[in-house]
């Protein structure tokens, strides 16, 4: 999985652009949030990435910080919200103002985000609301500091198998199902595709 890639900023088309690495051209999209962070056309830039293999395509997103990376792949992870919707979602609010929606349940402030629409935005504030804590959102009225917590192998799991092309409703199901104490995201990852898999059964002649 590509984590990071450093090089040069070749293409700046948004949504997308291009990061030249040792003469390897790594074609990307990005939120807005990140493309007002780039540099001109020829610098360097970091970028931190989120791979989506499919069946006919691999896609690679790229962030400028980790929280919004973090923030994209739990939104994949909701019900009905996909890759593109995600970088709309991202494109239009920032992680703090994201959270204080959440948190206050104010959907009627996220359907003003393009494709948002009211179910759409119900879910976000319904399956956002415990993951919300990853986030630094001590910005927030009322709110207290947050301190990032460590990463979680089922989440990661989860992660890797919605890359692999499961639906996150299905891919959380799956890691939940196996989840153990100590387990870490290979073990996770293998026991949920074991799972996947039909057993047969030995009939006695």
């Amino acid at each position: 999985m590509i984590g990071r890639l450093c090089g040069v900023l070749a293409v700046k088309q948004p949504p997308a652009l291009m990061v030249d690495v040792h003469g390897v051209g790594y074609e990307l999209e990005s939120p807005m949030s990140t493309f007002y962070q780039l540099p001109e056309i020829g610098g360097q830039v970091t970028l931190h990435t989120h791979l989506v293999v499919r069946e006919d395509v691999h896609l690679l997103y790229g962030f400028f910080t980790l929280v919004e990376r973090g923030l994209f792949r739990d939104l994949i992870r909701v019900n009905g919200v996909g890759p593109r919707l995600a970088l709309t979602i991202l494109s239009g609010i920032d992680a703090v103002a994201f959270a204080r929606c959440i948190t206050g349940g104010d959907s009627a402030a996220l359907t003003r985000l393009p494709g948002v629409g009211k179910k759409t935005a119900e879910r976000l504030v319904i399956e956002m609301r415990d993951r919300i804590t990853h986030w630094q959102v001590s910005s927030i009225p009322g709110a207290s500091p947050i301190v990032e917590k460590a990463p979680d192998p089922a989440d990661d799991a989860i992660s890797a198998l919605i890359s692999l092309g499961y639906r996150p409703p299905e891919a959380s199901r799956l890691v939940h199902a196996v989840r153990g104490e100590g387990l870490s995201t290979e073990d996770l990852i293998r026991r949920a595709l074991q799972s996947t898999v039909p057993k047969t059964v030995s009939k006695g002649l």
